[in-house]
């Protein structure tokens, strides 16, 4: 039942993960390092596929391995930031239009303290 849970929790966090990879403010990486987690405790093929990765694999390694986020990748989920936070100004109202603002700071704020590859 556990390995189940894992399991389902991981295809979950895949899904996220893509979804991530094309709208803005959703987070790819975050969701496959959630998804590493959950396959190693319920499938290693799918984690090793993960890992293993062309994209994402040395990035999920240097997080297991270091707990390390590299520059690019920093500077990539900031202008994600920018472009959520620009959509928000233009299609929401105060003050919803702020919870972008909020969500990036929070984010952005844990991504760059974290130490660099």
């Amino acid at each position: 039942m556990k390995r189940r849970l894992y399991l389902t929790a991981g295809f979950i966090s895949v899904a996220l993960g893509v979804f991530g990879a094309f709208v803005p403010l959703m987070p790819t990486v975050a969701f496959l390092i959630l998804a590493a987690f959950c396959f190693a405790r319920s499938s290693p093929e799918l984690e090793a596929r993960l890992l293993n990765h062309p994209r994402y694999g040395a990035q999920l390694t240097a997080w297991r391995e270091k707990g390390v986020v590299g520059r690019k990748a920093k500077w990539s989920a900031t202008a994600a930031f920018v472009v959520s936070i620009t959509i928000g100004f233009l299609t929401l109202a105060l003050p919803w239009s702020l919870i972008p603002v909020g969500v990036s700071l929070l984010i952005g704020g844990w991504l760059w303290s974290r130490p660099e590859s």
